[in-house]
């Protein structure tokens, strides 16, 4: 035996007045450090339900439930997550992960219950002693588990592209279409938003996996327009992507893009397969833009005989006549076209229904119609010499620039209007002038401020790379003309509201802020209007109508039982919506042919 162990039991003296270590109630009176990985809190009213910490638990520990009282709507799917502590690890990654923040873990780490079914609850709905505790885990500011920021789209420079109508954006590369992917975490929010409803997340995730043909199976599912929606759709799926809680929203409509850029369109139709075997039944469709053009893919796929009578040259209906080629290539949109055709659709361009053939006649000689005519009217602001003939419409201008007819360009151009179109013509305009006189002298008004035009933010920010001047909350007074009756310039005051205090329009303005706005030429963009005349005096009194439109069904079906109605002409201008009533009309129309409606 050592002299230590002899001494060992009286060494243990030294620690008689020292404070214990031990607590005497461990429950209470032990708190865990602040940020201690304790038991769970969600905030439920920024909680998006995207599902994201149920997808990264590898305990399975999350289940995405209905919270209760939680409103669904766009961006939120109302589940919420509920939280099984008999497999959770308290690792935090569902916290780490959370687009929002709104998940977050308090530093309780203690409770004593003897019902068992009590620990596993929905944060945030079920009641917990902790909810409003200060401290605990939650996401740095610094840390994300994935990149907030997209991957940069390549552009064609400003001072490059505007002497051309050369396409603007380039597209990604494999690499960084893959690392764009990636920034998915497949919550599937944006799949309620997008009117036809594309497995977004599915065909991000053939991105990722390199395979293209699935992903081009993906898209035909759902758009037969996926060439010209990968560059000119409006994109609402990106306003609810998670992604964007914390950073930017991925680059959903880009990556669409990418998919059909890599597959040659040879392949095209061995990927989408053939239709069905002929029904013999015919359908008649007119208008060749979106609408008219997905119901005749879907209906050819089904096996009914459709043939499109198109009044201009080309197929493409807005999408070719009212935007840019900068925007959209004629041959990407040909694509598109291309495959509809290939399925058995007839498209006769240069027939004009209501002169080279009559509605009677299609209701005579075709099972179902369908009118998709889409608003290649413009529109006038009605002031004080708006009727002078240097006074254009911006849908007139567009439509000869795509047919390439020759302009007469202006030295001084106004464009009154906010929207797509009035910056579509502005750009157009400013090519013209450049690449004619050497300089742009372009100028935007509009009625809304910036913050509120309902043009795309590129489009305004894009405009203003190109040298054109865009003035907002301007109301367009009077076109001003010279002794000899020439257009010297536009007259504006500065708008004070634009609707009343009953939500209508009735814009007022303040004479003290008057400006004139040189210009030789004034270019009106303040919306378009369906050319109806097609359908003669007798029908246009038989139809139901809604405000200067034909009214419809929720199938797009009119009053008139052997006619349909779909796209701009019912709905207003936008590309995927319009997309979507072709859709919905074909599935509608096809059931009238089987007799199941």
């Amino acid at each position: 035996m050592s002299i230590q162990d002899l001494l060992s039991p009286f060494t243990a003296w030294k620690n008689l007045f020292r404070d214990p270590v031990t607590i005497q109630d461990p429950f209470n009176d032990r708190p865990g450090s602040e940020r201690y990985r304790g038991f769970h809190k969600n905030d439920v009213a920024s909680c998006i339900g995207c599902g994201t910490c149920e997808t990264i638990c590898q305990n399975a520990a999350i289940d995405m439930v209905v919270g209760e009282g939680e409103p669904t709507g766009a961006g939120d799917s109302g589940l919420r997550p509920r939280i099984d502590y008999g497999r959770c690890c308290w690792c935090a990654l569902c916290v780490d992960i959370c687009m929002t923040g709104s998940l977050t873990m308090s530093n309780a780490y203690t409770w004593v219950e003897r019902d068992p079914d009590a620990y596993r609850f929905t944060p945030g709905v079920d009641k917990k002693s902790w909810d409003n505790a200060p401290l605990g885990y939650q996401r740095a500011e610094s840390h994300r588990l994935a990149p907030t920021q997209r991957v940069t789209m390549g552009e064609v420079a400003p001072e490059r592209r505007i002497g051309s109508f050369e396409e603007i954006v380039q597209g990604y590369g494999v690499e960084q279409a893959r690392l764009e992917a990636d920034r998915c975490v497949s919550c599937g929010l944006c799949i309620a938003t997008c009117p036809t409803h594309m497995s977004i997340p599915d065909y991000i995730q053939s991105v990722r996996d390199g395979d293209y043909e699935k992903g081009l199976a993906l898209l035909y599912e759902t758009n037969p327009f996926s060439n010209v929606c990968g560059r000119v759709c409006t994109h609402k799926c990106e306003t609810v992507c998670a992604a964007g809680h914390e950073g930017e929203p991925v680059a959903i409509r880009w990556l669409k893009r990418h998919i059909v850029d890599q597959l040659p369109v040879e392949k095209y139709r061995r990927i989408i397969g053939d239709p069905k075997p002929p029904t013999g039944k015919r359908v008649a469709v007119i208008g060749a833009g979106p609408a008219g053009l997905t119901a005749a893919f879907d209906l050819a796929k089904m096996g009914h005989s459709v043939v499109v009578y198109e009044a201009r040259e080309k197929p493409g209906g807005m999408f070719r006549y009212g935007i840019p080629e900068y925007r959209l290539p004629y041959d990407a949109m040909d694509i598109d076209i291309e495959i509809i055709t290939s399925m058995g659709v007839e498209i006769r361009c240069h027939n004009r229904v209501g002169t080279d053939i009559t509605m009677e006649q299609l209701h005579q000689e075709y099972d179902a119609v369908l009118l998709s005519i889409g608003l290649h009217l413009g529109r006038s602001t009605r002031i004080a010499g708006s009727d002078h003939k240097g006074v254009a419409k911006a849908v007139d201008l567009l439509r000869d620039i795509a047919d390439g007819k020759s302009i007469d360009v202006p030295k001084q151009c106004v464009v009154i209007g906010g929207g797509n179109v009035a910056m579509d013509i502005a750009r157009s305009m400013a090519r013209l002038q450049k690449s004619t006189q050497g300089e742009i002298r372009v100028t935007v008004t509009a009625l809304e401020d910036l913050d509120h035009f309902l043009a795309d933010p590129e489009e305004v920010k894009e405009c203003g790379e190109e040298g054109i001047a865009i003035l907002d909350s301007r109301g367009p007074q009077e076109i001003c003309l010279d002794d000899q009756g020439q257009i010297i310039g536009l007259r504006t005051w500065g708008v004070e509201s634009i609707f009343d205090e009953q939500g209508r329009f009735a814009p007022r303005y303040n004479p003290e802020d008057e400006q004139i706005h040189p210009a030789d030429r004034v270019i009106e963009a303040i919306g378009q209007q369906s050319d109806v005349t097609l359908l003669g005096e007798a029908l246009t009194e038989k139809l139901a109508w809604n405000r200067g439109r034909i009214a419809v069904d929720g199938q797009g079906r009119t009053s008139e039982g052997w006619l349909w109605a779909a796209g701009d002409c019912v709905n207003g201008p936008d590309v995927v919506h319009a997309v979507a009533d072709g859709h919905r009309v074909a599935t509608d129309i096809d059931l009238m042919l089987q007799k199941k409606r």
